[in-house]
């Protein structure tokens, strides 16, 4: 079986993100719509206003004179209150930049990195499973975990965009409030009034309406960084048992000198493997947001 090298992982993934950033950049944009105007005509209607015909134009002026009274008009959108096109594709630009944070910041990908992180280290395997496939399997299970978050801002926001039923400002605002919603069910109300009282505002404990986004987004990492690690921490239990009766059986052996991790990190694959912890820790972590 040939073996990929690392650089050639790298061009590949390098390729498929600048394909993906290229076909998001092609899609984001609406269709513009190209029509004439009516009622609009530039002269009467029984006379021609063809000057020369094809080969008759002597010298600059006549060329000047083709069809000097045939005009048309590109209308995008009415063109009432739509952003530059250059400023549109600043502003994607941007978004796109600020893409991954905003997938880790708003999602359940920091409870899900984290969790898979503290497994690792449960089992002191250092780099084995490898960091991208920790990345990998917390990617997947985002998008499965967010799957009903992200039908809603497709069929909220942008459909009705895409159809020009709706104006940016009001795609935005329903784009984002299922992400709201989802960070509302997974923050504590304690968290919420810790942000609000730093903010100087005021807040009734039950309405989602009368809280800022800025305000929210802080109080669900908050949340989610708890959450985290105190799965993390009911993980670690038994490995650490594990640790314990190794390291007493090796000192009670005068077998001080060796390293107790040595020992037992055998016996902890053994153990996860037989109690089939991988699914164990997904399947609970998966449930946390449901």
């Amino acid at each position: 079986m040939a073996v990929i090298s690392n650089q050639k992982v790298k061009t590949i993934i390098l390729r498929l993100i600048c394909l993906l950033i290229t076909v998001g950049i092609l899609c984001i944009f609406a269709p513009v719509s190209v029509h004439a105007m009516e009622d609009q005509s530039t002269g009467s209607t029984d006379e021609t206003t063809i000057r020369y015909g094809a080969g008759e134009v002597q010298t600059p002026e006549e060329l000047e004179e083709l069809n000097v009274q045939n005009t048309f008009t590109i209308t995008y959108g009415n063109g009432n209150g739509e952003i530059n096109g250059a400023l549109r594709i600043l502003i994607t630009l941007t978004l796109i930049a600020l893409a991954p944070t905003l997938l880790i910041m708003l999602t359940s990908y920091t409870r899900t990195i984290i969790v898979l992180h503290f497994t690792r280290s449960a089992l002191s395997t250092q780099t084995a499973p490898p960091n991208q496939v920790l990345i990998g399997i917390a990617l997947i299970l985002t998008i499965f975990i967010m799957q009903p978050t992200l039908e809603r801002v497709y069929n909220e926001a942008i459909v009705p965009f895409d159809e020009g039923t709706i104006t940016q400002e009001e795609a935005f605002e329903a784009g984002i409030q299922p992400f709201r919603e989802f960070m509302y069910g997974e923050t504590l109300v304690q968290d919420v009034d810790l942000f609000m009282q730093i903010a100087g505002q005021e807040w009734d404990g039950e309405t989602l309406s009368d809280i800022p986004t800025s305000v929210l987004i802080p109080s669900f990492i908050i949340g989610e960084l708890r959450q985290a690690f105190f799965m993390g921490f009911i993980i670690y239990i038994p490995f650490i048992v594990i640790d314990m009766v190794v390291a007493s059986t090796l000192m009670s052996m005068g077998m001080m000198m060796l390293p107790p991790t040595t020992i037992s990190m055998p016996f902890k694959i053994l153990l996860f493997v037989l109690a089939d912890g991988w699914s164990l820790v997904i399947m609970n972590l998966v449930r946390t947001f449901y």
